[in-house]
């Protein structure tokens, strides 16, 4: 009995098992607000669209979560006798300091708040940045996480890096070459058969012919656009290159390709 005493009597001991207290708390309480927002997350909001409700909540859950985060910890240094308040006077100093060490990750933070409230992108968006394109999976206050399409790789951007993020269309932009023998007349009753099997393909929301876009050395070009999910792209443009070789196979038009003629003089 005395030797209970005596830890319940030990200093470091009520620290520790108050600090204890203090943990639970705070994570007790991040749970109930974090459960609050999710389920605010999946209902549509009258002033955000659902991909904006669903990134703007994720980033607030971030801010709530480094809040308390921080909050808890001033309270459990004060509880083992730290001196708080002098610890946050000499913050101005020392903030100076930290500052230029960390301007980068301030300019993650700043950036974005910025694609959030100027809607860059949202959760849910395709982009590109560099030789990476993905669809958004999160945006947090330093990063921007995509599943590359090809890969299936998660790639962290830095949100400082926002003006090198393209936000990718749903639009395929797909020439179609014709040797010049071709009439222009009989060129686009065969594009016209094209563009009705794509438009019937699975994945694939329209197709229209736009017309002649290109007169080159071996080929006169014609163009189409296909729109579609921006996640399907790259297989929606494999089936329409093979769409069009076929059709052009079974209408006996060869695909034009670069030739030289050499002349020789006697």
């Amino acid at each position: 009995m005395k030797f209970i005493e005596t830890v319940i009597n030990d200093v470091w001991v009520q620290r520790c098992f108050w600090s204890l207290i203090v943990c639970i708390f705070s994570l007790i309480l991040y749970r109930i607000i974090a459960k609050f927002l999710s389920s605010k997350e999946k209902k549509n909001s009258r002033i955000l669209s659902s991909k904006k409700n669903r990134t703007f909540i994720r980033i607030l859950k971030n801010i709530i979560g480094y809040t308390i985060a921080t909050f808890t910890a001033l309270v459990v240094l004060q509880i083992f006798g730290v001196d708080v308040s002098s610890m946050l006077a000499g913050v101005g100093i020392a903030s100076i300091v930290i500052g230029f060490a960390l301007q980068d990750a301030m300019k993650d933070i700043f950036r974005g708040f910025e694609i959030i409230s100027d809607g860059y992108y949202d959760i849910g968006d395709v982009i590109k940045y560099g030789d990476n394109v993905g669809q958004v999976q999160s945006i947090s206050l330093r990063t921007t996480k995509i599943q590359d399409i090809n890969t299936m790789n998660i790639v962290s951007i830095a949100n400082r890096n926002i003006n090198q993020v393209e936000i990718v269309s749903g639009y395929l932009y797909i020439p179609i070459p014709f040797p010049y023998e071709v009439s222009t007349e009989n060129a686009e009753t065969v594009i016209y058969d094209i563009v009705r099997q794509i438009i019937h393909h699975d994945g694939v929301n329209d197709a229209k012919y736009q017309g002649v876009t290109a007169l080159t050395n071996s080929s006169l070009n014609y163009q189409i656009v296909v729109t579609c999910d921006p996640m399907n792209q790259l297989q929606i443009q494999r089936d329409c290159l093979r769409i069009i070789i076929t059709t052009l196979e079974e209408n006996k038009i060869r695909i034009p390709h670069a030739q030289l003629d050499i002349h020789t003089k006697k």
